[in-house]
């Protein structure tokens, strides 16, 4: 297996003391109303020359330093909550690793302050599902430190074929967000049992589900067959755009 291509420390570097940051509010909209239910705050970082660095590559890259991930997620969490859009819940993605890299992991982390002094509205905090068991773990103490100041909380990622569900995670939630493969994988019949199970049980026990990825008018129709809650992508990008 050969290893992930990470950015130089130098673009590291420039990129943290330059703050070269910027969000991206990509809207949540309710499947019956067709009215913005909620935003999602996706992180956006530049190069010296403006050039867009895909942000998962940063994160992989920062992982190496628990600190400067912190520092940089921390940073990006503040930005995209000082300029959400009022009257709307927000979501927004936190890696576990940045959560606890603090070192503090009870009702003092940083994270968890900045999302309680957040007024403007409702914080949903998102979770990416995946394929460690140690991240599955420290995601269930994560939940339950934000649970008890009435933070909710959403699995993103499900049924991506790179990561695993944990049944003790999805039972914790909020929200259920379908990653864009169950779109691309809609003719698949026995695949498809599996997600009308999850949002038969999601629905049993009060959760709501969001179907990731939709970009056409089909994409739309498939969510309402799903009879899911909510759906996001690109199919709104033109009658909704809010970028900061």
């Amino acid at each position: 297996m050969k290893d992930k291509k990470l950015l130089s420390p130098k673009c590291l570097i420039d990129l943290i003391e330059n703050k070269r940051f910027g969000v991206e509010y990509q809207p949540i909209i309710c499947c019956k109303s067709q009215d913005i239910f909620a935003y999602e705050s996706l992180a956006r970082f530049y190069s010296a020359d403006n050039t867009l660095i895909r942000p998962d590559l940063v994160y992989e890259s920062l992982h190496t330093s628990p600190l400067s991930l912190f520092q940089v997620e921390y940073q990006q969490k503040q930005l995209q909550l000082s300029h959400a859009i009022t009257g709307h819940d927000i979501f927004v993605n936190l890696d576990q690793d940045s959560y606890f890299a603090s070192g503090v992991i009870d009702q003092s982390n940083p994270f968890l302050k900045l999302f309680k002094s957040h007024t403007k509205s409702n914080v949903v905090v998102e979770l990416i599902e995946n394929s460690e068991i140690n991240d599955a773990i420290m995601s269930l103490a994560m939940i339950d430190n934000l649970a008890k100041s009435d933070i909710h909380t959403a699995i993103d990622d499900v049924c991506n074929p790179q990561s695993m569900i944990s049944t003790s995670v999805i039972q914790l939630v909020n929200y259920i967000k379908f990653d864009k493969f169950v779109i691309k994988n809609k003719n698949n019949r026995n695949f498809m049992l599996l997600v009308k199970s999850i949002i038969d049980y999601a629905h049993s026990t009060n959760k709501k589900v969001i179907l990731e990825g939709v970009e056409t008018y089909e994409d739309l129709a498939l969510a309402n067959q799903l009879n899911c809650d909510f759906v996001q992508g690109f199919y709104y990008r033109d009658r909704f755009k809010n970028i900061s």
